[in-house]
């Protein structure tokens, strides 16, 4: 008598490629006691938003000494807040290295050193005959479909046009613009690669947090102009600025 055959086995685990949004904390420089008090004034202006949350360190600004860069009490102090650091983006050799050794991942920063590892080198001209046809605008993604709390809708290149309403908990996330033809009640991420001009418009305001290129408003803050109202979102001079659509 033979054994029945076994069933193919199936993998452990599988690997795909996924877009999420993550906070980037800028940081210029690092004192331990400064740094804390800092992190709690921001927690207290928005408890909900932190929790649990995962961030990058960002170096790209940064303008203290490399000595004085220990990552191991930044994360202790992240950690008993429930921030939840999981990567270095930028920063020179010796700040890596010391983000290594804290089982930090590393991203490439901004600079460009980071994009181009030989900026000395000159690349050879391209002949104008073969220069290549510039590519148009990317299309953009629309959904005409609610988008519902827990739900994440992404536009990694172009626009994003929303032809629902947005429930709370849910995360709406695009390259450009975000556009929605409804109450916008949860978080809409817009700019999510660096795009400063990129904006946000909708027909009423009642979103938990709106950010473009990496600046954000949450929403005690965004209840102080055009709540509930049709209105856009835009970056100006660091800060977002939200006004009535009617004087756009």
């Amino acid at each position: 008598m033979t054994d029945a055959p076994q069933a193919t086995e199936r993998p452990a685990f599988q690997l795909k490629s996924t877009t999420v949004s993550l906070m980037a904390l800028e940081l210029a420089y690092f004192d331990d006691d400064s740094f804390e008090a800092a992190l709690r004034e921001k927690i207290r202006q928005a408890p909900g938003f932190f929790r649990d949350i995962p961030v990058i360190v960002s170096l790209d600004h940064y303008e203290g000494l490399s000595s004085e860069l220990d990552f191991f009490k930044l994360l202790g102090i992240c950690r008993r807040h429930n921030i939840h650091v999981i990567g270095v983006r930028g920063g020179n050799d010796d700040q890596r290295r010391l983000a290594r050794h804290a089982a930090l991942a590393i991203l490439p920063g901004n600079s460009r050193q980071d994009r181009d590892p030989s900026p000395e080198v000159t690349p050879e001209p391209v002949p104008e005959a073969a220069a290549p046809t510039p590519a148009g605008p990317a299309p953009a993604r629309v959904i005409s479909q609610p988008v519902r709390s827990g739900q994440q809708i992404v536009a990694p290149e172009g626009d994003l046009i929303i032809l629902a309403p947005v429930q709370a908990g849910a995360e709406v996330l695009a390259a450009g613009n975000i556009h929605v033809y409804g109450p916008l009640r949860g978080r809409a991420l817009a700019g999510v690669h660096g795009l400063e001009s990129a904006r946000v418009f909708c027909q009423s305001l009642e979103a938990e947090l709106v950010s473009i290129a990496g600046h954000y408003k949450i929403s005690e803050d965004l209840q102080e102009s055009g709540w509930k109202t049709a209105v856009q979102v835009q970056l100006r001079d660091d800060l977002l600025v939200v006004t009535p659509l009617e004087r756009s």
